[in-house]
């Protein structure tokens, strides 16, 4: 399975952006998708994920309200909407996918992952 972020860039605070993930390969092997971020000299921290079929979705409490993770079935992709961007949201946003059928927010959890894409919030 390979998968490709892409939707980074400049971004004022306050504004939105929406980010995603494409999936290619044995991607019916994967049943929850997820995003993380990667801060400048932090480590990488879990976002939001979704459950591939039912769709149910869970988010880190620094995001919730404001991000909303989605996904297309027929494109093997999903999404992250983001809105009420803030300074802090600045990082390096990575997808990632795994084929377990239980919804978690541990990183080693995850058994795929895409480049990262950066999301700069300027104040």
């Amino acid at each position: 399975v390979q998968l490709q972020a892409f939707g980074g860039g400049l971004v004022q605070a306050g504004g939105s952006r929406r980010l995603t993930c494409s999936a290619s390969g044995r991607s019916f092997s994967t049943n929850v998708m997820g995003w993380f971020r990667q801060a400048p000299g932090k480590e990488r921290e879990f976002v939001a994920a979704i459950i591939w079929s039912g769709g149910n979705s869970y988010y880190a409490d620094s995001v919730k309200g404001r991000f909303t993770i989605s996904r297309d079935n027929a494109k093997n992709t999903w999404y992250l909407q983001m809105n009420s961007l803030k300074p802090e949201d600045t990082a390096v946003y990575y997808c990632a996918a795994r084929t377990g059928v239980v919804m978690t927010t541990t990183l080693r959890s995850y058994d795929y992952w895409g480049q990262g894409t950066l999301v700069t919030v300027s104040s």
